[in-house]
């Protein structure tokens, strides 16, 4: 079953875990100095914010996470029927997590996520190259760059937060 993703980028994350704890009644089910996830199941959704990147606050992308390798396939498919830009980064770590996933942009410029947990990992993603830095970028696919661990880029844009 699909759960629906949302991702902000937060200018103060202590301030934005204390709303939104508030506002979706429980406490954040991964807590980190730079990131907070909330996987609600009334309305289902992996609701998170991050402070990496220089992204100004706001929403950074929206996407749907699956249960299994075979959900990820179909999603793939549906894109790909549909002559979607796609950019398939296969498994790759961002986020405190090790996923399978792929990504869409909409027509306004907003980045789809769509993947697959396979696992936590103790640190935001694990590529030396991007080390201190945010994991994703730009919201605009450009199917053959894949520089990004989390996030579409455009050889042109400059980096964003993540996941």
């Amino acid at each position: 079953m699909k759960r629906f993703h949302i991702h902000m980028h937060v200018d103060d994350l202590a301030q934005n875990v204390a709303f939104y704890s508030k506002l979706f009644g429980a406490e954040p089910t991964r807590l980190e100095s730079d990131y907070a996830k909330w996987m609600l199941e009334d309305p289902r959704i992996n609701f998170a914010i991050s402070t990496r990147g220089s992204a100004l606050a706001g929403l950074d992308h929206l996407g749907f996470q699956v249960d299994d390798a075979c959900e990820l396939t179909a999603l793939k498919a549906q894109a790909e029927a549909a002559d979607m830009a796609m950019l398939d980064e296969g498994e790759t770590t961002c986020c405190y997590a090790r996923s399978e996933k792929h990504w869409i942009t909409d027509p306004q410029g907003v980045a789809w996520e769509h993947f697959h947990s396979l696992g936590n990992i103790p640190v935001f993603n694990e590529s030396a190259a991007t080390a201190g830095a945010a994991c994703c970028a730009s919201t605009t696919v450009a199917p053959a760059a894949t520089s990004s661990c989390c996030g579409p880029r455009s050889t042109t844009d400059s980096p964003k937060s993540c996941c």
